[in-house]
């Protein structure tokens, strides 16, 4: 469970450097796979992520830290009862969240589908600016939710959509790679 403390910490896994912050209420911030440490830590700087040079990491974050690891290795990992933190987020994207959430390991759905599953029906576009905004990938499992007709969608992760393809092949799930590899976008 969360505690008073808040902080950042940036950390090496088989698919690359990740970067996570917290509040005292849960996880704000999740920066995916990266090649170069530095860059995660610019990242979260600009997202204004707390780092304390001296900071008491929670018991959640490290177990967090030892899953996401484990995932990162293909193990099976539930992130669903991990707490969040989505102060400021707006109710579309909270619900779009909570049903992204849902989705257990190696399940995918389609951007329409899942507006469906938050009582948004007919909102696939707007359902996948929501996942494209998500603070906390891998833990709102954003991966999991593909274009229409099982193509992979986009992913704002470094790596674009090859780190969504890879990251559903640790789950079993073999997707068609995107006719021109997308890049990440500059969120």
């Amino acid at each position: 469970m969360p505690n008073s403390s808040e902080g950042s910490l940036v950390f090496e896994t088989a698919l690359g450097f990740v970067g996570i912050g917290w509040s005292a209420n849960g996880l704000t911030r999740v920066c995916l796979f990266d090649r170069e440490k530095e860059r995660v830590e610019r990242r979260l700087k600009q997202l204004d992520v707390t780092s304390e040079s001296h900071q008491v990491v929670p018991d959640w974050i490290a177990t967090l830290v030892r899953d996401i690891k484990a995932y990162a290795l293909g193990e099976e990992v539930d992130f669903s009862s991990v707490p969040v933190d989505l102060a400021g987020v707006d109710d579309f994207r909270l619900a779009i969240y909570d049903a992204a959430r849902r989705l257990r390991f190696g399940e995918t759905t389609t951007y329409g589908e899942l507006a469906k599953r938050a009582g948004q029906p007919g909102l696939p576009r707007e359902t996948g600016q929501a996942l494209g905004a998500n603070p906390v990938p891998l833990v709102i499992p954003c991966h999991r939710i593909l274009a229409a007709g099982g193509k992979i969608g986009g992913f704002s992760a470094p790596g674009g959509t090859a780190t969504k393809a890879k990251m559903l092949a640790l789950e079993g799930v073999a997707v068609e790679p995107a006719a021109v590899p997308q890049r990440s976008f500059a969120f």
